[in-house]
């Protein structure tokens, strides 16, 4: 008996998906959120003790904030604790400042055997660049709505 197109199409869709595994959403939904807020946590308290311990205001503390948190994610990074984090944390470890710091010091890492330079340096810049203009960009256009809204 030949079966149609369609009848075997659907028969191959009911066998994927009888054996594809069922995502986690929900856990990893409360890792991410844990994780991200837990950072975001810490990233708090560093910039109050700047604030206390070095009486900066709060808009002067938070560039030496930003800072301390990437030293820390590369650091991490570097004894390879970051990754682990980001293994059971998912998207909640790519928190802007950290996940940067961590993406831009794995691609050192993994390129250090090709010399500082060339290796280190290039591929480090790699990731760098194009999150950068990105960045740019979108400063930009936000910048433009911002004045508009405020005109009107």
């Amino acid at each position: 008996m030949i079966t149609s197109g369609s009848q075997s199409k659907q028969t191959y869709k009911d066998f994927a998906r009888a054996r594809t595994p069922q995502k986690p959403v929900l856990r990893n939904t409360i890792r991410a959120f844990l994780v991200g807020g837990l950072i975001c946590l810490i990233g708090q308290f560093i910039q109050m003790f700047y604030m206390k311990v070095f009486d900066f205001p709060e808009r002067s503390a938070s560039n030496p904030t930003v800072a301390t948190l990437i030293f820390i994610s590369v650091l991490l990074t570097g004894f390879g604790v970051y990754d682990r984090i980001g293994q059971w944390a998912g998207a909640g470890s790519a928190v802007p400042v950290t996940g940067f710091a961590n993406s831009m010091a794995s691609c050192a890492l993994e390129s250090k055997s090709e010399g500082l330079v060339l290796g280190v340096s290039g591929n480090m810049f790699k990731l760098a660049g194009p999150v950068i203009v990105y960045g740019t960009v979108a400063a930009f256009f936000i910048a433009l709505i911002r004045y508009f809204v405020n005109k009107i």
